[in-house]
């Protein structure tokens, strides 16, 4: 990875959040219409389309959180000229600058999302609670999206304005 903050690949990372945001948001918005229990989870494996729209939302909120925290993080550390490290250091930094509102609610999401993915509906209760949260934190994920793109404006004096990119 070029140490040097590239102004092409900080455009194109924010158009990657961009869409995957709003990917995530329409799964979001179709599984929110369904009651999440552990009923519905046991029921999964007889409703194909629902397990198969449950696959989107896990995909969908891993990626989002990668591409933020592995991609787009570092690139803005890169070009405020700050030190690029590990994911949590670089994390700890913007909580510090004032981009992140709390790195434990971003590892809880991290950690969810590991859950998700894992643990597979191996004990619906649990995996209900834990999709249940992981769908609270949406939000957090969309926000700090959200923020940081504010902060490239800075940056990028003719990036569009984040706010005309919401639906």
């Amino acid at each position: 990875m070029a140490l040097n903050p590239d102004p092409e690949r900080l455009k194109f990372l924010l158009e990657t959040t961009r869409k995957e945001a709003r990917h995530l948001r329409q799964t979001v918005d179709r599984l929110a219409s369904e009651p999440i229990s552990a009923d519905w989870v046991a029921g999964l494996e007889d409703q194909p389309e629902l397990s198969e729209r449950l696959d989107a939302f896990v995909a969908r909120f891993g990626r989002l959180q990668d591409t933020l925290g592995d991609k787009l993080v570092p690139e803005l550390l890169r070009h405020w000229l700050e030190h690029v490290g590990p994911a949590l250091d670089n994390l700890s930094r913007m909580e510090r600058l004032g981009h992140l509102d709390s790195i434990d609610d971003w590892m809880e999401a991290r950690n969810l999302r590991n859950r998700l993915v894992h643990e597979y509906m191996r004990d619906p209760e649990e995996f209900a609670e834990a999709l249940q949260r992981a769908l609270e934190l949406v939000a957090l994920l969309e926000q700090t999206r959200d923020r940081l793109e504010r902060a490239a404006q800075d940056l990028l004096p003719d990036a569009p304005d984040p706010a005309a990119a919401r639906p």
